[in-house]
């Protein structure tokens, strides 16, 4: 299988597993005794999934998926640090995962807290920061500002990923992975690409 047809059915398992969560009709794969005992044995996920910490978008329950399915990182705000660039380069390099998505999301409390500006206390001041570039992209776009920054906080932590360098930049130019961002719809529990 060339890398990039597996790429692209790595894409459509999760189209086609969101189109289900979407519809009220899930399969639940890979979610026996069996599938936990095959994985008790390695694990080769076909997907990264940089998620939000955000209790309401599980990926592995909107994209209708099991066990060993996604390498999940989730951190408020969906950003990565060196922490997550390292796990995201075990995936992708011992594990062979073909595809990194970026999932970002509507109402996504991280983003907003950033938008709002003020005294970030505690450790939350680190994760304003890091946010706090997309919201200034965001403000020289029409429309609605935090749903702006939302999508450009996206696209900023996909370029980040992008350029990580040796592993991640490499592999890209290789053509052996594939770096998406992607929206989710809090209401309608639909995700779409954007990048």
């Amino acid at each position: 299988m060339s890398d990039n047809q597996s790429i692209q059915e790595a894409l459509q398992k999760l189209a086609d597993g969101n189109k289900r969560f979407i519809g009220s009709k899930l399969t639940h794969p890979n979610q026996t005794a069996e599938r936990r005992n095959e994985v008790s044995k390695g694990q080769k996920p076909f997907a990264v999934i940089v998620g939000c910490s955000d209790s309401r978008i599980p990926p592995e329950i909107i994209f209708d998926q099991g066990l060993g399915d996604l390498f999940v990182i989730r951190v408020a705000g969906n950003i990565v640090d060196d922490i997550a660039l390292g796990s995201i380069e075990y995936a992708v390099d011992h594990l062979g995962t073909p595809l990194v998505v970026v999932l970002g999301h509507g109402k996504c409390g991280a983003v907003t807290t950033t938008v709002q500006g003020g005294e970030a206390y505690g450790h939350i001041g680190s994760i304003v920061k890091t946010i706090a570039p997309a919201v200034e992209k965001a403000k020289a776009q029409s429309g609605d500002l935090t749903d702006n920054a939302i999508r450009a906080n996206v696209e900023l932590v996909v370029e980040k990923i992008k350029s990580s360098k040796p592993i991640l930049a490499k592999a890209l130019e290789q053509g052996t992975i594939k770096i998406a961002g992607a929206y989710y719809d809090i209401e309608t529990g639909k995700v779409d690409i954007i990048i």
